[in-house]
């Protein structure tokens, strides 16, 4: 151990660690998930400080050979490096303080590492007056919050939705001209091709990343510039404007400042719309995951118009057996992003006055289920949607057997007497076409242009 000061006196610290005592209270003050803070967020901390170093540099405010050892240190928690040196707990004060503390020290002491000065010599630079020059934890966490998020959202999230809406895409035009029954109520209902069925799961996937891209602008104003309060106290007045546009060429995402700092360190609504943005894509791809499990149903007892790839061995003790285990995964998966996004919303209620004090737990659950719902959807179009397969004669045997093609008729017999063949039909155990034929409703040659599945998907011209 070595002995460490911050304003509340010495602290013993582990020789090796690059944190300081600040850090190190946090750490034996918080003892309470073993989680800590997401991968994303620390790097995310690490642009941040690069950034707000480059500002400073610009604007006079820090020496030059400062500023160019503190980019090299910010700059190696950005890349991801260092991440096991940030072991506070996400239940931590709420502010994000500790975080915000042990990213200032690992920098400076890093620097003292790289000048060869002696670790916690706060020397050639000092983790509040240099490293954390012009800011606040009040509104670097927050800004790093939107930054990290924002960031992976456009590298993870959206990529990984793309990918499952192309794949699902394919395989709708791969299913173009196979007719099947279609459903509403769980009941029969009129014929659609099962392209037509998956084209819909593919345009839930394209609207997901709509919705995903959306989200990106509701995280684009930081509150960076706020320092404690909202006023920007001990803030140069273009410090924010340079550290948005600094941030923007870094990652292509248009950051600005936030127009009212109030709001942006008060209030964390902009999360909130997030993670109900969040909630509908759980929501989208648990359709699709559902439908696509019933449609594999039996293989023999089931609907089974659709065959899955055989992943894995579905039971320990029913040999053969084959489970849609990743259409269960995904269900999984935003059950729990879902679970996530609730807390994101009542986190946001704990905003009071100029401050949200559940700012990490808000940032973990982000992260968490953002990273849980990119590799879930990447997961499921690779190991499942890409090798379905169509079973062609179940799905014409449910259209011959279906009663619902009897809505054909109306034009031809009208509501009531089709609904009367329909019910005789299933009450004799007979084809639509028994009945009508039997009572002499229709000739063969207009039954048959009638009751022809195809036509009724409105595909029936084009084959």
């Amino acid at each position: 151990m070595r002995i460490e000061n911050d304003s509340m006196g010495e602290m013993k610290v582990p020789d090796g660690a690059l944190y300081g005592a600040s850090t190190q209270r946090a750490v034996l003050n918080f003892p309470i998930s073993g989680k800590k803070m997401p991968l994303g967020f620390i790097k995310g901390l690490g642009l941040i400080k690069w950034a707000c170093a480059t500002a400073n540099e610009e604007l006079g405010k820090l020496p030059r050979e400062k500023a160019k050892i503190l980019k090299v240190a910010a700059e190696e928690i950005a890349n991801g490096k260092h991440i096991h040196q940030f072991p506070v707990d996400v239940f931590q004060t709420g502010s994000g303080t500790s975080s915000n503390t042990n990213a200032n020290e690992v920098i400076a002491n890093r620097a003292s590492q790289i000048t060869d000065k002696p670790i916690g010599s706060k020397d050639p630079l000092h983790p509040n007056d240099d490293v954390n020059m012009g800011q606040s934890s009040n509104d670097i966490i927050p800004s790093t919050l939107h930054l990290s998020v924002a960031i992976t959202i456009k590298e993870n999230l959206v990529p990984a939705l793309k990918h499952l809406a192309i794949t699902l895409q394919k395989k709708s035009e791969a299913f173009h001209d196979i007719v099947k029954i279609g459903r509403t109520h769980l009941m029969d209902a009129t014929p659609l091709t099962l392209g037509q069925e998956f084209s819909g799961y593919a345009a839930q996937l394209n609207k997901s990343v709509k919705r995903a891209e959306k989200s990106l602008d509701l995280l684009s104003e930081l509150a960076i510039g706020g320092t404690a309060v909202g006023t920007g106290i001990n803030c140069h007045p273009d410090f924010p404007r340079k550290v948005c546009k600094i941030l923007s060429e870094k990652t292509k995402i248009n950051f600005c400042e936030a127009s009212n700092h109030f709001e942006a360190q008060g209030a964390r609504d902009d999360c909130v719309e997030v993670a109900g943005i969040l909630n509908t894509i759980a929501v989208s791809l648990t359709k699709v995951a559902s439908d696509i499990r019933l449609l594999s149903s039996g293989p023999r007892s089931g609907l089974g118009e659709i065959v899955l790839p055989a992943t894995q061995p579905g039971s320990s003790i029913m040999p053969g057996k084959i489970n849609p285990v990743m259409s269960e995964m995904l269900i999984q998966v935003c059950t729990y992003a879902q679970g996530l996004c609730n807390t994101i919303s009542m986190c946001g209620r704990d905003g009071h006055f100029e401050l949200n004090v559940t700012i990490p737990l808000i940032a973990y659950a982000l992260h968490e289920s953002i990273h849980c719902l990119s590799n879930g959807a990447r997961t499921f179009a690779d190991q499942c949607v890409s090798g379905i397969e169509a079973n062609i004669e179940r799905c014409q045997e449910l259209v011959d057997r279906s009663l619902m093609l009897v809505t054909a008729l109306n034009p031809y017999i009208g509501y009531d007497k089709a609904a009367e063949v329909a019910k005789v039909a299933l009450s004799e155990n007979k084809t639509l076409r028994e009945i009508v034929l039997e009572r002499g409703l229709l000739d063969k040659e207009t039954l048959d242009k009638a009751l022809n599945p195809m036509k009724m998907t409105n595909l029936g011209e084009r084959v």
